[in-house]
């Protein structure tokens, strides 16, 4: 099988969990106490979600028109 690369965005909750989003699958998210752990979980969704894919039209056109490719630009606080 062709391996993919997916660019996901991870963040830390307020319950200290991390948490994991692909942008370009919309929906395809989790989450786990550790980063080995959410690096496994994410790669299950990512599965999960181009099984899904495959067959499920509805999903096809999510993906063509809610999804995005990020580009990392940097983190800033704002004070206000």
């Amino acid at each position: 099988m062709l391996q993919r690369q997916y660019k996901i965005i991870v963040e830390q909750d307020e319950d200290d969990y991390f948490v994991a989003t692909v942008p370009v699958l919309p929906g395809c998210h989790t989450q786990a106490r550790t980063l080995p752990l959410l690096q496994k979980r994410i790669k299950e969704a990512i599965t999960l979600c181009l099984e899904e894919a495959k067959n499920n039209t509805r999903y096809q056109r999510r993906i063509k028109t809610l999804a995005y490719e990020p580009t990392f630009v940097g983190l800033q606080t704002v004070e206000v």
